[in-house]
């Protein structure tokens, strides 16, 4: 048995159904639609799960406010183990703190224990994986990012190809734990699939000079300088010595008052007596 169906004849002619949505304007969006669109010249949201940098600064211009997991971070610098260990440092602490394991595969140097103590690292937490051939270290770094069996991963991988680099991002979309990869400064001219690329630098004052050289959002615009003494060295580092850029500014105002009045150096002095015979 079947009942009937109610057809449009049924209905008055003066109640016409009506759409229960709003009337959107030209060009507007539904609220849930505006709500999720990300607009190139926006900072993008943590879609991933982030671990905080340890620096303020640095977290007010990435996405989310911190390192990303489940993808990959490139940090490039003219020279490896120089700046990357001191910039992670807050972070890898903060992992190893919380009984994680922190990998380092293939560091052009031996890790500086004592020095990474004072960076406050538990050395217990800690494994350095030695992996001289770039294939090793390639073929280490992706079993470990696909097996997500670590807090944090570093990999010192001056020669890896596009292509590897994408494979790796895809890799580590599995990954609960930030990966970062150290490559040279010059990489920075290649294409990348990382969503974060890092440009690292040291400074005079021993500062460290960080660029984003890519990220979700605007261009990033110069560079943020984070104060960074070496661990252990901050309560020995004199008030004059922490600034040497001011030592040497007045050192060069000297060197140009004394051209200006004829004045040479005891230094100068010698040379040119020695340039003379």
């Amino acid at each position: 048995m079947f009942a009937d169906l109610p057809t449009w004849d049924d209905h008055p002619s003066d109640q016409v159904p009506t759409n229960s949505k709003p009337t959107l304007a030209p060009g507007q969006l539904p609220a849930e639609v505006a709500a999720a669109l990300w607009r190139g010249n926006e900072l993008g949201s943590n879609v991933t799960r982030v671990i905080g940098t340890g620096w303020s600064a640095l977290d007010g211009e990435l996405p989310g406010g911190g390192w990303p997991c489940h993808a990959i971070t490139e940090v490039l610098q003219p020279q490896p183990l120089v700046c990357e260990l001191r910039l992670l440092a807050p972070t890898l602490r903060a992992v190893t703190e919380s009984g994680k394991t922190v990998v380092l595969i293939g560091p052009p140097k031996h890790p500086h224990m004592p020095g990474l103590r004072m960076m406050g690292l538990d050395e217990r937490n800690l494994v350095w994986i030695q992996a001289d051939a770039p294939s090793q270290r390639l073929w280490v770094t992706e079993q470990l990012v696909k097996s997500n069996a670590c807090g944090a991963l570093i990999a010192w991988l001056p020669q890896a190809r596009q292509e590897q680099i994408r494979r790796l991002q895809i890799c580590a979309q599995i990954s609960e734990g930030p990966v970062f990869l150290c490559r040279p400064a010059a990489a920075q001219h290649e294409a990348s699939a990382a969503p974060l690329r890092v440009q690292l630098a040291f400074g005079v004052d021993w500062e460290l000079k960080v660029h984003l050289l890519k990220r979700k959002g605007p261009a990033h615009e110069g560079s943020l300088t984070l104060p960074s003494f070496p661990a252990g060295m901050g309560d020995l580092i004199t008030p004059r010595l922490s600034k040497p850029s001011e030592l040497l500014s007045l050192r060069e105002e000297r060197e140009a008052i004394s051209n200006a009045l004829g004045i040479v150096a005891p230094g100068q002095s010698a040379v040119r007596r020695a340039t003379a015979h």
